[in-house]
């Protein structure tokens, strides 16, 4: 079982896109894209998982499918590597995705072998959560639910398939684009260190692009998170390449 400093995951989240995973729209051409965006700290469904990290993504998409794959970096040592791999299907503003996170220690410290797989292999790292989810425009509803590998327990200690649902509404003020999320679990799970229905991110989120030159721009974005469950409360700022 993994610490909660080593808990993780998609997406990374970028604001809206931190809290939703990586799925493409349908279109009729193979699409593909990279890129890495340098946060202040990595912070995840109000969890706090490192500092100052480096978050590559690369990902290709055909008619509505999408693969991707995204790692977070920390440039302290001692901060855990992530490596995940995203399949997803949109269409309209419905979408589905598999997430396999990947860890590069175990719960016991240990440096983790990428290909041991099994709920009973001490030395497995890796998580599989399944999404589901709509977006309705003025509003973003998500469910996941890990469903494999190393998943938290419940009060009896039997596989809790630690479950997060979040709801995100964007906006425009001030010339800025806005996005405001809350997402909770909806029952015990060690995973999000709840004991039943928990609040466990209530966050604001602004992007704007600076300009460089007339045809270069960096994306600049910040994020405000509390966490009513833990009390904890966390501001991240970040630059996309």
């Amino acid at each position: 079982m993994k610490t909660r400093s080593i808990k993780r995951g998609i997406m990374a989240m970028i604001l809206l896109s931190m809290a939703m995973p990586f799925t493409a729209k349908a279109q009729d051409k193979v699409e593909a894209s990279v890129g890495v965006d340098l946060v202040s700290g990595y912070v995840w469904r109000g969890q706090d998982l490192g500092g100052v990290s480096l978050q590559p993504s690369a990902s290709i998409a055909y008619k509505g499918f999408s693969l991707g794959a995204w790692g977070s970096v920390g440039i302290e040592s001692s901060d855990t590597k992530e490596f995940d791999l995203i399949l997803g299907y949109s269409t309209g503003g419905f979408s589905v995705s598999v997430t396999d996170y990947w860890y590069n220690v175990t719960g016991d410290g240990a440096t983790a072998k990428y290909f041991r797989y099994g709920a009973h292999n001490a030395a497995n790292s890796h998580l599989f959560e399944a999404q589901i989810g709509y977006d309705f425009g003025p509003v973003a509803v998500n469910w996941y639910t890990n469903f494999a590998g190393d998943d938290g327990v419940d009060k009896d200690g039997d596989r809790a398939y630690s479950s997060y649902i979040s709801v995100a509404a964007p906006f425009t003020l001030g010339g800025l684009d806005w996005t405001a999320e809350i997402g909770a679990t909806p029952w015990a799970t060690d995973f999000y260190e709840a004991n039943g229905f928990a609040v466990c991110d209530v966050s604001l989120g602004v992007s704007k692009d600076i300009k460089i030159t007339d045809s270069f721009s960096l994306p600049l974005f910040a994020k405000a998170t509390w966490n009513p469950r833990s009390e904890g409360a966390y501001f991240v700022v970040g630059l996309s390449f």
